[in-house]
């Protein structure tokens, strides 16, 4: 099972380290001590706290739609030409990148700043990891 470090938590969860053991002291999160005698976290633990306090953007499109990852955010960049464009979103702490043409950028009147969906429906999703030490 893969433990981690209130600093590697922090980063995960984009918050201070402080931030982090204030959640400890406060059960929000179980803490272990591992050999090393340094606090350490639980990933699977970590996992279910991250998800908890997942806060996603509400989608302002109210339609339907089998995709299941959407990604609310803000255009952030439109570059194009006479027949393609490629459109920017920050969606949270992800970027999102997609090529369409011109025209659709035109009919959604996407421009930087605008608020904007990004729905992805893919057959092919890759997963890696780090190397384990």
């Amino acid at each position: 099972m893969t433990k981690l470090r209130i600093r590697d938590a922090a980063i995960f969860l984009g918050v201070s380290d402080d931030t982090v053991r204030r959640w400890l002291d406060a059960e929000l999160i179980p803490v272990e001590i591992d050999d090393s005698r340094r606090k350490v976290i639980d990933g699977r633990a970590l996992a279910a706290f991250a998800q908890s306090m997942a806060n996603p953007m509400p989608d302002p499109s109210d339609v339907s739609r089998s995709a299941r990852n959407r990604f609310v955010g803000l255009v952030t960049q439109v570059v194009s030409d006479t027949v393609m464009s490629q459109v920017e979103l920050q969606c949270g702490p992800f970027r999102v990148v997609s090529l369409m043409s011109t025209e659709a950028v035109r009919e959604l009147g996407l421009e930087e700043g605008s608020v904007a969906v990004a729905v992805v429906k893919a057959t092919t999703v890759i997963v890696e990891t780090p190397h384990s030490a």
